[in-house]
């Protein structure tokens, strides 16, 4: 890898970018917005997202404390109905597709997603 005068090593072919103080701080406040992506404003300015987060350490930007990110909310999995004693029958969820020619596909909750896949491009194919 090349040395550059000042004991940097690049790849060879591309240039080492020089930015300012003004620039940095700008796209900085860029990604301080609310809603803003920084991989979206690195990738809008050319950067690698780790450099916009080198930037705004630098500048003084504190990183997000964890007690402001949004809560963690327990979660409940449920089992699954077995089947009842007597025998009788456990319902099951259905979905119905109705095509524009008026064709109906009834899918229950446990169908194969590869086979309603094929059934669904053939459909399509006519």
């Amino acid at each position: 890898m090349p040395i550059e005068e000042d004991g940097a090593s690049t790849a060879v072919g591309r240039k080492r970018r020089s930015w300012t103080v003004d620039e940095k701080r700008q796209i900085v406040e860029e990604s301080l917005a609310a809603g803003a992506s920084i991989a979206e404003v690195a990738r809008r300015h050319d950067l690698n997202a780790n450099q916009l987060f080198t930037w705004r350490r630098q500048l003084g930007v504190q990183p997000i404390a964890p007690h402001e990110l949004a809560p963690i909310l327990p979660v409940t999995i449920e089992p699954e109905p077995s089947m009842p004693e007597n025998g009788g029958c456990v319902t099951t969820s259905q979905m119905e597709i109705i095509l524009a020619e008026g064709d109906r596909i009834i899918v229950w909750s446990d169908v194969e997603v590869a086979a309603l896949s094929r059934v669904l491009k053939a459909l399509s194919r006519r």
